[in-house]
C-alpha cells in the first residue's frame, strides 16, 4: 500500500477563496444572500459518473444523467469538463433539506478542481462517521464512488495500491452545487429585474430629454420672436419701399406716354411702341409721324431719329430713347 498523502508541502498552503455571488445572483437581486462560506457535506445517496462532453449541451447531459441515475428531477449537482467528458458529482435535492448553502467536499477532486492530483490518486473524506473515495479504474477510466460508514469504507480503500489524498474541506476550494429548477426561477428573476430597469432606465432618459427640449424651447422662444418681429418689419418695409418705387415708376412712364400722345396728335402722329428695357435700364418708343415732320419741332420728340423706309400710308417710321 503506497502512502497517504494527506498535507500540503510547506509554503505552499493553499487559502480558501470565499464563496462570491455569480453574475445572475447580482442581476437576479441575490448578491447579498449569498454567503460568503458554504457548508460542508457529504449526503448519504452521493453518486458520480461522467458523460460525453458536448459544447453547449453539458449541463444538460450532466442533469439528464443524475435525473436517470437518482430517479428524480430534482436534484442538485456539481461538475468538470476534462478530456472531452463531463465529470459530475450528484445528490437528490431531498438529501439536503437540511442543509442549505452547503457544498461537498469531494467535488473539489474532480479533475480541473483545487484537489484533483491525478487518476491514480484516490481521494477521501470523511464526516461524522461516514467516508467517500473517489478513484479511476486503472483498467477502464471510469470514475468509481465508494460511499458508506467510515469504519466499513476506509479499510476496503486503504487496502488498495494506490496513493490517497484526504481532502481537508477548510483548504480547498468551494465547488456548489448547482439546481437547474432554481436556475431558471433566478434566470426567469433577473430577466424581469432587467427590463423592469431598462425599462425605467428609457423612460428617464425619455424625461431628461423631454425637460431638456422645454427648456431650450424656453429659452430660444424670445429670441425666436424677437426674429420673427424684425423679420416681418423688414418684410412690410420692403413691400411698401417696393409697391412705393413700382407706383412712382407706372406715373413717371403714364406721364411720358400722355406726353408722347399728346405731341404726336398735335402733327398727326401715332405712337406704336412704348417699351421699358430689362432691369429699368430706360425706354424705348415708335412712332409714325407726316414725312413732313422735322426734327426739333416737338420738344417731346427730341432725339429720336427715322427708322426705316416710308410706311405704305406714307408716313415715316420714328424711334426714340430715354
Amino acid at each position: 500500500m503506497s502512502n497517504v498523502v494527506s498535507e500540503t508541502p510547506a509554503g505552499t498552503e493553499k487559502v480558501q477563496q470565499p464563496h462570491k455571488p455569480t453574475i445572475i445572483d447580482k442581476l437576479s437581486g441575490d448578491a447579498k444572500a449569498v454567503p460568503d462560506s458554504l457548508t460542508p457535506v457529504l449526503p448519504n445517496e452521493l453518486i458520480g459518473g461522467s458523460v460525453p462532453y458536448i459544447a453547449g449541451m453539458e449541463e444538460e447531459a450532466v442533469w439528464n444523467a443524475a435525473v436517470q441515475a437518482c430517479g428524480t428531477e430534482r436534484v442538485h449537482y456539481v461538475y468538470t469538463i476534462d478530456d472531452n467528458r463531463c465529470w459530475y458529482l450528484a445528490a437528490p435535492s431531498s438529501s439536503l433539506a437540511s442543509f442549505p448553502d452547503s457544498w461537498c467536499p469531494l467535488a473539489a477532486a474532480l479533475p480541473g478542481n483545487s484537489e484533483f492530483w491525478d487518476r491514480e490518486t484516490v481521494y477521501l473524506y470523511e464526516q461524522e462517521g461516514q467516508a467517500a473515495a473517489l478513484r479511476w479504474d486503472p483498467e477502464t477510466g471510469r470514475m468509481q464512488l465508494f460511499l458508506g460508514p467510515a469504519r466499513t469504507i476506509l479499510p476496503r480503500i486503504q487496502s488498495m495500491d494506490a496513493n490517497f489524498v484526504t481532502i481537508n474541506p477548510l483548504m480547498a476550494q468551494l465547488a456548489p452545487w448547482r439546481n437547474r429548477e432554481l436556475r431558471t426561477d433566478q434566470l426567469a428573476r433577473a430577466t424581469g429585474r432587467m427590463m423592469v430597469i431598462t425599462g425605467l432606465s428609457v423612460s428617464l432618459v425619455a424625461f431628461a430629454l423631454m425637460i431638456a427640449l422645454y427648456l431650450i424651447a424656453a429659452i430660444l422662444q424670445p429670441k425666436l420672436e424677437n426674429a420673427r418681429t424684425g423679420t416681418d418689419t423688414a418684410t412690410n418695409a420692403l413691400m411698401v419701399n417696393a409697391s412705393t418705387a413700382l407706383e412712382n415708376d407706372v406715373i413717371k412712364h403714364f406721364n411720358r406716354i400722355q406726353e408722347l400722345l399728346d405731341s404726336l396728335y398735335a402733327i398727326k402722329g401715332t405712337l406704336v411702341r412704348y417699351e421699358v428695357l430689362e432691369g429699368g435700364a430706360g425706354v424705348e418708343w415708335e412712332a409714325l409721324v407726316p414725312a413732313a415732320y422735322t426734327n426739333g419741332s416737338q420738344p417731346a420728340l427730341a432725339g429720336s431719329v427715322p427708322e426705316g423706309a416710308i410706311e405704305k400710308d406714307g408716313r415715316v417710321r420714328i424711334k426714340g430713347k430715354q
